[in-house]
């Protein structure tokens, strides 16, 4: 009777733990909000997000499953569902936490050091891009074995890269698809760093002679600007396939005065 009494009382406190794990998505500690930090997203609605390039929310493609933003399933291709969407404020020192998690051969990612192109055409990115397409730096969300772009262009197209630019280092460790990642994009002075599951895998100084050779041999070469710091929104695609995100946190960084 004892053991019986010792396994329900064990199996009640996993399932208790379970339920608070849940219960604290989408929310900030005591400890967190003292650090400054806030939330992009607060589980249940899109305030403080908008369509790229419009002023309201798109009307389909989006939506917020058991405490996630969830982007549907469409052709594959960016914008084929409700187009990317942005935060409203825009920051320029921060950390920006996130998980996420893709579908199978999924493609996504989150854009930053944008400017939403509301009047004359920019330059065409993609097949099918008529020059209003959000033009940035991008932290790669993908499906690294059975999505087509990482499979065929590799390392600076795969999850965690600078997408087109820098290959993620021999720390990444991705989790495998349907299990989620956690994510950390720091902007601190000239200085970038992405992270995948408690690694830094790419770090890299805007402005530098560095990335500016890297940007002259890339597809952005021709983009006025690219690689410089600018205040930015945050971007989250829609590349035409499911992604998952949750537990959206952003807090600013002082930057020491020269």
């Amino acid at each position: 009777m004892k053991k019986i009494v010792l396994l329900v009382s064990i199996v009640a406190g996993l399932l208790g733990g379970l339920s608070a794990a849940e219960s604290a998505l989408n929310t900030l500690s005591n400890a967190e909000k003292k650090a400054g930090w806030k939330l992009l997203f607060d589980g249940s609605s899109f305030t403080g997000w908008h369509a790229y390039g419009k002023a309201a929310f798109p009307d389909r493609g989006w939506s917020v499953e058991e405490g996630c933003i969830k982007n549907a399933k469409n052709n594959g291709r960016p914008g084929s569902g409700g187009g990317d969407i942005v935060t409203t404020e825009l920051f320029t020192d921060f950390e920006f936490r996130f998980e996420w998690k893709i579908a199978s051969a999924g493609n996504s990612g989150i854009k930053y050091f944008i400017k939403e192109r509301t009047g004359a055409l920019g330059a065409k990115m993609y097949e099918g891009d008529d020059g209003r397409s959000a033009v940035g730096h991008e932290f790669q969300l993908l499906d690294d074995d059975q999505n087509p772009d990482g499979v065929q262009n590799g390392p600076t197209h795969q999850s965690g890269a600078l997408y087109a630019l820098l290959p993620p280092n021999s720390a990444k460790r991705l989790k495998p698809v349907g299990e989620f990642n956690e994510s950390r994009l720091i902007v601190h002075g000239k200085h970038v760093e992405h992270w995948l599951n408690g690694a830094k895998i790419v770090d890299y100084e805007l402005e530098s002679p560095a990335l500016a050779a890297t940007i002259a041999q890339s597809k952005y070469r021709t983009v006025p600007g690219f690689g410089t710091k600018f205040a930015t929104p945050l971007l989250l695609q829609d590349h035409g396939d499911e992604v998952w995100l949750r537990n959206l946190k952003i807090r600013s960084l002082a930057v020491a005065a020269k």
